[in-house]
């Protein structure tokens, strides 16, 4: 593991590093993470010439979809039938990432909360108002973690 060395060879400079190209998430039911994200939460999936090169096998082959958030991060989901998390209890961490989160207009965040509701959606914690916003937060048919959030309210 890396520990904060005394003396470092070479380092990236601030800037270097771009910007996030994607995240990738495997998941057990391609065809319910698929309704997830592109119905329940509005993500465009990749189709056609939109679909990159590398992946068109792949996506025709039904191993894999990809979806673009609101600010141009793509999300890869791979299907993987036989994942199983180390615990069913999805509010037990089982992973070091922690959650994902969308940010959302703070006029649609009841909007927001509502449609996870019908959907019937397990709420894991929230709606929750802190000085920084309002989130909520929910699990993916997989059971990782989403939160969608807005800004606090300007008057």
């Amino acid at each position: 593991m890396l520990s904060s060395p005394k003396s470092v060879n070479s380092v990236l400079a601030p800037g270097n590093l771009r910007k996030v190209h994607h995240i990738a998430l495997n998941v057990k039911d391609m065809q319910a993470s698929r309704y997830f994200y592109g119905s329940i939460l509005g993500l465009h999936e990749l189709v056609g010439d939109e679909v990159p090169a590398t992946l068109l096998e792949l996506v025709a082959a039904g191993k894999v979809a990809n979806f673009v958030t609101p600010d141009g991060t793509i999300l890869d989901l791979f299907g993987t039938p036989d994942l199983t998390p180390p615990d069913p209890n999805p509010e037990r961490s089982f992973t070091r990432a922690y959650h994902l989160a969308f940010d959302i207009d703070p006029q649609l965040f009841e909007q927001a909360v509502a449609v996870i509701r019908e959907n019937q959606i397990p709420i894991a914690h929230g709606p929750v108002t802190r000085p920084t916003g309002r989130g909520v937060y929910f699990y993916d048919p997989d059971g990782f973690m989403i939160e969608i959030r807005c800004d606090p309210e300007t008057t």
